[in-house]
């Protein structure tokens, strides 16, 4: 099931449709085996409390941009173009409440930049 995402950038605002990876097995299996991913669609993984997050693309065939929000729903860090399976650590750099994974190539299609804003309910300005 799908739900509304949007980001607010420089050249305002894109909407997303969102798997949301709620449970532990849901976050551990992410996009493993799929073989693709709209440009309209994306995956969250909201977390219980911020922390410090680690993604890697072991059995992700495909490429993605990672993004790493805070609290506030304000992006902290974005991994672009992640390297489908990949067993290399990608870090978050600082406590963040949720990632968000869109296909690769969407950070620098849409111009979505640290700093940038996320709206969906879990974040609290």
């Amino acid at each position: 099931m799908f739900e509304p995402l949007s980001i607010t950038t420089a050249s305002g605002k894109h909407d997303f449709q969102v798997e949301v990876m709620r449970s532990d097995e849901e976050q551990q299996r992410g996009m493993m085996f799929r073989r693709s991913l709209d440009p309209d669609k994306g995956m969250l993984f909201p977390f219980a409390n911020e922390r410090i997050a680690t993604f890697w693309m072991q059995n992700t065939y495909v490429s993605l941009d990672m993004i790493f929000i805070r609290a506030d729903g304000t992006i902290q860090r974005i991994e672009k173009r992640a390297e489908p399976l990949s067993t290399r650590t990608v870090l978050s750099g600082a406590p963040v409440l949720a990632v968000l994974e869109l296909v690769a190539g969407s950070a620098d299609r849409l111009g979505i930049k640290p700093g940038d804003k996320v709206s969906y309910p879990v974040f609290k300005p």
